[in-house]
């Protein structure tokens, strides 16, 4: 988090039901619209509960035992759309990749013309680092006619997203992501075909009711409690945002990490888990190359010994990929002490 964020949130926690946090919202509301490139009339939910809540949320309003759709499983969180499609008995299809490849017009068009009525993908997935080609599945949604979800909670901000142009639906977001705010919050925009499918669903659930979250929003509130600190410092992050060159900025800035880091770690024992043009500005997956060197080993050295943090993975990749995030207040200072510990681990014959 960026030193204005933390700033913030030493502050007290105001009482939130008034109009100048209304106000506040409604400001949060109009600016998510417009970073997401959501078209006009659209709406923004704001759900206390991190990225998965709003994943379940989605999958829940926007879908019920009448529909038919397609999920794409190239990693632990395609999987979870898997696992939340069986829970709540929406029928579906799922597209499973092999890790860190990308999803193709080949692949999609086997699909075509099948009466599915919805589409669940991420942006980017984390576990890998893939980018999945959002433009390319958005023409084929819009073709066929198919309500598009898209978890953007990790490349918002890094990769581009534009609602309107890849025929989205509705796509949600997480606050400790590239926003880089505490973990409390996520975040989803709908937009008009979004708000009447989930009116029409009507979810029997008091905390994830769309509806009620929409009709709150009309007066700048939430149906429940949210994280108000939280909030504030989404208000302050989304202005500065604005002012700093827009999301446009955003995404250049997190493309220019991206390959700062890679470029810096060519002559390594490191293989990109995804080919370099499959994947996401968020995220760096990396592989190591060199026989008995194990990747969540690696993870607990530099986190024990450097006293830096990368991100392990978990499952039958444990031992074979760690990540490197690309998002958040990180600056090429960071990234070149995170090399020069690779460069280290090298000479100590550990990697």
């Amino acid at each position: 988090m960026d030193k204005e964020t933390r700033e913030l949130g030493k502050n007290q926690i105001p009482y939130f039901r008034t109009p100048e946090f209304s106000a506040v919202m409604k400001e949060n509301e109009s600016l998510l619209c417009k970073f997401f490139g959501a078209p006009e009339n659209s709406r923004a939910v704001f759900l206390t509960g991190s990225g998965t809540a709003s994943m379940e949320a989605g999958v829940m309003n926007f879908f019920s035992s009448r529909d038919k759709v397609l999920v794409v499983n190239g990693g632990s969180f395609g999987h979870r759309f898997v696992e939340l499609c069986e829970i709540h008995e929406v029928a579906f299809t799922e597209i499973k990749l092999e890790y860190g490849t990308p999803l193709t017009a080949d692949i999609l068009n086997k699909y075509d013309g099948q009466g599915y009525t919805g589409f669940l993908v991420q942006l980017c997935e984390t576990s890998t680092g893939i980018l999945y080609n959002l433009p390319l599945i958005g023409d084929f949604c819009n073709k066929n006619n198919i309500f598009l979800f898209v978890d953007a909670v990790s490349g918002f901000m890094a990769d581009k997203i534009n609602m309107k142009e890849m025929h989205i639906n509705a796509a949600m977001t997480g606050s400790q992501k590239a926003l880089a705010l505490p973990p409390s919050m996520s975040f989803t925009v709908l937009d008009e075909k979004a708000v009447e499918r989930c009116k029409e669903i009507n979810v029997k659930n008091l905390y994830f009711n769309y509806p009620s979250y929409i009709l709150n929003g009309e007066r700048g509130q939430t149906p429940f409690t949210p994280a108000v600190g939280t909030l504030l410092q989404l208000n302050e992050k989304l202005k500065r945002i604005e002012a700093s060159g827009g999301i446009e900025k955003q995404n250049k800035l997190a493309k220019e990490r991206a390959e700062y880091f890679r470029n810096k770690i060519k002559n390594l024992p490191f293989r990109l888990f995804s080919a370099p043009e499959d994947s996401s500005n968020c995220v760096t997956a990396l592989c190591p190359t060199n026989p008995g060197v194990n990747a969540h080993k690696l993870f607990e050295i530099i986190k024990n010994e450097y006293g830096i943090w990368v991100c392990p993975n978990a499952g039958d990749m444990a031992e074979k990929v760690f990540r490197v995030g690309h998002i958040g207040s990180i600056s090429t200072k960071e990234i070149d002490t995170l090399v020069d510990a690779f460069n280290d681990l090298q000479k100590r014959n550990l990697l």
